[in-house]
C-alpha cells in the first residue's frame, strides 16, 4: 500500500514519474492538475532526477552520434544499441577521450556505426580496438550529393536551353533591325489590336449594312449617333484598312525623324517611355511624350506576342534529378535532364558515377568500391574527386558501411527525439534530466 515515512502511495509516485517522463514538468503539472494530483514542475522534474539509472549491459553493436544540448556550443553523445533499437547512454561531449573511456568501461562492442567524424574513429580504435567500425551509408550518400552539387555548379552554363531561332517575317516577327518590315509590323499589329481598331471595324460594317438596305447619310447618322461626315467617310471607304491610317503613318510629324533612333534603343532594352522622350528631346524632338509613347505602344504589344525562351532549370533541380531514383523521375523531368545531358558531356560522366555509387550502395558491394574510385580519379569531376579523396581517409569504415546490414538509421532518429524532449523542457534541460527521459521514456 505504501511506504514508510513516504508523503505519497508508490502508485501515486509512478503516476507522477511517467508523467515527468512523457511531458516533463510545466506540461507535467498542468497534466497532473487535469487529474487531480496537485504537483509543481519542479516536484516533477525532481521525481525524474530520482528514478535510478539501470544497469548497462554489454551490447554487441552500437550506434554513436552527436546532439545539442545548447546548439552551436554544447554538443554531447548518444549511444544506442543497435539489437535493441534502444538508447543507453548520454555522454556529456563529443571528445574522443570520453568515447573511449565509455568504450573502456562497457566492453563487449564488436560493430560500431558511426558517422564520418574523425574523433569518434579515433575513439573507438583505442577503447574497442577489436569492434568493426561501419561508416552511415546516410552520411555518405549526403556528401555525394554535395559533391554533385559543385558539380553542377560548375557547369551550370549547360543547363540553359539553346535560344530558339527567330521565326521568319511571315510569322508576324518584329526585326527591329530593319526598318521597312518593321514599319509593317508595327502598322500591322496596330491594326489587329485595341478599342479603337475594334470599334472601327463594327462602324464600317454598320454603316455598309445600312446603306445596302438603301437608308440616306443623315437617317445612317441618327440611328448610329455618328456624325454625317463621319458616316459619309465609312460609307465611302471600301475596305476598313483605309480607316486605319493614323495621323503618324498618314505623313510626316516631329517624331517622323526620330522613329529609327527610337526602334534601336527599343530593341537594345530601354523601354522606358520618359527615358526615350529625354533623349530625343536632347536631339532636337519638340513634340509631347504622350507621342512617344502611343509611338512605343504597339512595339510593346509585339513584343509580348513573340514566343517567350524557356527557363533553365536550377542547380537544386538538377542536382535531385540527378541523384534520385530513376523511376521516381517524372516524364517531363526525364526529358528535361536528357536534354540536359546531351548538351552536357560532364554532366553525362557525373551521372554515370552516380549510378554506380548508388548501385554500390543499395546492393552492398562494397568490394566494388576501390575500383569505382579508380573510375572517378580518371573520368571525374574535381568536386567528386576530393570525394574520394575524403572516402580513402576512412576506407575500411566506408567499405564495411556498404557492405554490412547495419546502419545508424536508428540512432538518428532517437537525436530527433532528443530536440523534441528538450524543447519540452523549456531551458531547464540539462544532461541528466535528458538521459532520464531518453533511457527511461523507451521502456
Amino acid at each position: 500500500m505504501t511506504t514508510p515515512w513516504s508523503r505519497r502511495t508508490p502508485v501515486l509516485g509512478a503516476m507522477i514519474d511517467a508523467i515527468g517522463l512523457s511531458v516533463a514538468g510545466r506540461a507535467g503539472a498542468r497534466l497532473a492538475a487535469r487529474l487531480g494530483v496537485s504537483v509543481g514542475r519542479d516536484t516533477v522534474l525532481r521525481a525524474v532526477r530520482a528514478i535510478p539509472d539501470r544497469p548497462i549491459a554489454a551490447t554487441a553493436v552500437l550506434g554513436l552520434d552527436d546532439f545539442a544540448i545548447r546548439r552551436g556550443h554544447v554538443y554531447g553523445t548518444v549511444v544506442v544499441d543497435l539489437v535493441t533499437r534502444r538508447p543507453i547512454d548520454l555522454l556529456a561531449d563529443r571528445t574522443a577521450d570520453t568515447v573511449a573511456t565509455w568504450l573502456h568501461e562497457h566492453p563487449g562492442a564488436e560493430v560500431v556505426c558511426r558517422d564520418r567524424a574523425g574523433a569518434y574513429a579515433d575513439a573507438v580504435r583505442s577503447g574497442a580496438p577489436d569492434a568493426v567500425q561501419v561508416a552511415d551509408r546516410w552520411h555518405l550518400w549526403h556528401n555525394l550529393v554535395g559533391a554533385v552539387e559543385q558539380t553542377v555548379i560548375r557547369h551550370r552554363v549547360d543547363l540553359r536551353p539553346p535560344a530558339r531561332p527567330a521565326e521568319s517575317a511571315d510569322d508576324g516577327a518584329i526585326e527591329f533591325d530593319n526598318e521597312t518590315h518593321c514599319n509593317a509590323a508595327v502598322d500591322n499589329t496596330y491594326v489587329a489590336q485595341g478599342k479603337l481598331a475594334t470599334r472601327t471595324r463594327e462602324r464600317h460594317t454598320a454603316v455598309h449594312d445600312l446603306v445596302a438596305r438603301g437608308m440616306w447619310i443623315t437617317g445612317i447618322g441618327r440611328r448610329l449617333r455618328l456624325d454625317r461626315r463621319t458616316v459619309r467617310r465609312f460609307a465611302r471607304a471600301t475596305d476598313v484598312d483605309e480607316l486605319m491610317t493614323t495621323a503618324r503613318t498618314a505623313g510626316r510629324t516631329l517624331i517622323t525623324g526620330f522613329e529609327p533612333y527610337l526602334r534601336e534603343r527599343f530593341a537594345a532594352g530601354c523601354t522606358d517611355g520618359a527615358r526615350l522622350t529625354r533623349e530625343i528631346t536632347e536631339r532636337g524632338y519638340r513634340g509631347s511624350d504622350k507621342t512617344v509613347r502611343r509611338f512605343l505602344q504597339p512595339l510593346r504589344d509585339a513584343l509580348r506576342m513573340q514566343p517567350t525562351q524557356p527557363t533553365a532549370p536550377s542547380v537544386r533541380q538538377v542536382t535531385g534529378w540527378l541523384t534520385c531514383r530513376p523511376d521516381n523521375l517524372t516524364d517531363k523531368d526525364e526529358i528535361r535532364l536528357d536534354e540536359i545531358l546531351e548538351r552536357s558531356p560532364a554532366l553525362t560522366t557525373l551521372r554515370g558515377h552516380v549510378r554506380g555509387f548508388a548501385e554500390i550502395m543499395t546492393e552492398r558491394r562494397g568490394h566494388d568500391l576501390t575500383d569505382w574510385m579508380a573510375d572517378v580519379d580518371a573520368t571525374g569531376a574535381p568536386a567528386l574527386r576530393s570525394f574520394t579523396t575524403g572516402l580513402r581517409r576512412d576506407l575500411d569504415a566506408v567499405i564495411a558501411g556498404l557492405t554490412l546490414e547495419h546502419n545508424s538509421g536508428p540512432v538518428e532518429g532517437h537525436v530527433n527525439r532528443i530536440k523534441m524532449l528538450k524543447r519540452q523542457m523549456y531551458g531547464r534541460a540539462n544532461l541528466d534530466l535528458l538521459r532520464k527521459r531518453v533511457i527511461h521514456l523507451e521502456s
